[in-house]
């Protein structure tokens, strides 16, 4: 099976960069192979260039499509599973990763396909998990977890994913009580993807 981590967050002191560790090492456990799109390292461009705006919101498609998206592409091909792993900041995403969507699901290829473009393959296993300060019952009852499911699940990976998971690993600002909770589910949702494949 090949794993893609779409990994999104600045610092290796992070909880989220354990999550990373631990994902890591549990997929190589299983003898997949794992790719990961580090975002930071790779210094992402997530602002649209000028050129990219007219291509999408004029659907130019005779505009050529950035190498480093492309590239984003060829992964997104490859993969059998992808796994997008960040901190919740200000209720979504790092601005990195919204900009990966805003440029990898370019017009032609994840969306308004034409005889004439490749078209994004529908991938069997999309899994979302991210790390959030407050608890995720506090995240409930404000209606911020069920918003961040509806944009990650319904929207940004919507019908171009099989399946569909997140986990919201919350309480992180009390880390010592929910770390080793973390770590199980982290190690449950490898199993799902082993189930599937």
């Amino acid at each position: 099976m090949n794993i893609l981590i779409v990994y999104s967050h600045p610092s290796q002191k992070s909880y989220t960069f354990q999550v990373l560790k631990q994902l890591k090492s549990l997929i190589l456990k299983q003898n997949w192979n794992l790719e990961i799109s580090d975002l930071y390292e790779m210094n992402f461009e997530s602002d649209m260039s000028e050129n990219e705006y007219e291509r999408e919101g004029f659907i130019k498609r005779e505009l050529p499509v950035s190498e480093d998206v492309l590239a984003e592409h060829q992964k997104i091909e490859n993969a059998d599973c992808i796994i997008f792993l960040y901190p919740v900041w200000w209720s979504d995403c790092p601005a990195k990763l919204k900009g990966w969507f805003d440029r990898v699901y370019s017009v032609g290829y994840a969306y308004g396909q034409t005889e004439n473009y490749k078209k994004m393959k529908t991938i069997p296993n999309g899994i979302v998990i991210c790390t959030a300060g407050h608890p995720n019952e506090f995240l409930e009852e404000i209606g911020i977890a069920q918003s961040m499911q509806n944009i990650m699940l319904d929207d940004r990976l919507g019908k171009r994913f099989d399946n569909k998971e997140m986990l919201i690993l919350g309480g992180t600002l009390e880390l010592e009580k929910v770390m080793e909770k973390h770590m199980k589910e982290i190690e449950n949702m490898v199993e799902k993807i082993k189930q599937s494949y």
